[in-house]
């Protein structure tokens, strides 16, 4: 396993891995440790079938590093796969498919799929459980109605709508993790059971004054700041944290993606969440979290019919 902290640049990254060979032996390094484990059955005796295969006894069935996972049947170069980790975790506000297509030289459709693919790595912190001061608020993706042209306009989508925008609800633990995840509505029953979902009984909760959020205040110690008084700190009682990976959120989406479909939008947002739970980390540390995380394959059939 190369040393993550002797590659700091692009340059360097290639040069740690300069061919094949290399990826696959920190590939085998950071999911098997020199224990190799069968993906078909845990429990199974594994012959080595030297040239990076191995055969599992219990199955019959033959297997390598890449098996059931993000890199599982593909025909892109696992250096280029790398790059395109280390381009899209290190990257404030994540690449595009067209630029990230342009920097491997692969095509659009190829870098659209493998960034879904390392999108589907991404939700590492999806079950965790937040505790202490936490600041929970909603927000919508999509562009907003009145700058459409009046044949693409939705009638009565003021407001908190989601007739053309999709509402996602974020929980944050102040100076520690952050969940946000896509909800169908932000009404009073769907907003408690993610909170509940999310945070411990035992949490100071601290949102505005939107009417979806009352039915918390019989579990948690809740309190409100009125931002529709012009109130947006009161003491130790503000939602500016969570408000602030909206911002970061949005310029992502707006200024790089453009556009995300409601059905492929909780990948993207468990990225920019990705990134900011590992803010304090280095690019090198990001780059092998995501890595050991990889056993997440997402097929092309499922990406588009999901």
């Amino acid at each position: 396993m190369v040393n993550t902290t002797e590659f700091n640049s692009i340059i360097e990254l290639l040069q740690a891995f300069p061919d094949e060979q290399s990826c696959i032996d920190h590939l085998e390094k950071l999911r098997w440790n020199g224990n190799v484990v069968s993906p078909f059955d845990s429990s199974s005796t594994v012959y080595d079938c030297k040239g990076n295969r191995y055969k599992c006894k219990n199955t019959g069935k033959y297997f390598n590093v890449k098996t059931a996972t993000l890199f599982d049947n593909t025909k892109v170069a696992l250096q280029k796969w790398f790059l395109g980790i280390w381009l899209v975790t290190s990257h404030k506000k994540g690449i595009s498919s067209l630029q990230l297509g342009r920097d491997l030289k692969v095509t659009q459709k190829t870098a659209w799929f493998m960034l879904q693919r390392i999108r589907e790595c991404f939700g590492i912190d999806n079950d965790v459980k937040l505790d202490n001061e936490v600041e929970a608020d909603e927000t919508y993706v999509g562009g907003k109605n009145k700058n459409r042209h009046n044949s693409k306009k939705v009638p009565h989508s003021q407001g908190r709508s989601a007739k053309d925008k999709t509402p996602v609800v974020g929980m944050i633990e102040r100076s520690g993790k952050l969940k946000a995840v896509k909800v169908d509505n932000v009404r009073s029953e769907t907003l408690t059971r993610e909170i509940i979902k999310s945070v411990k009984e035992s949490a100071t909760l601290y949102t505005d004054e939107w009417m979806g959020y009352k039915g918390v205040s019989r579990i948690y110690d809740h309190s409100v700041v009125k931002h529709n008084q012009g109130q947006y700190v009161n003491g130790r009682i503000h939602t500016n944290t969570i408000e602030g990976f909206w911002s970061l959120l949005k310029r992502g989406i707006f200024g790089v993606y453009h556009f995300t479909s409601k059905k492929h939008l909780q990948r993207y947002v468990d990225e920019f969440v990705f990134r900011y739970n590992s803010r304090n980390t280095t690019e090198q540390i990001r780059f092998d979290i995501l890595l050991g995380n990889m056993e997440h394959r997402l097929t092309y059939k499922e990406l588009i019919n999901d």
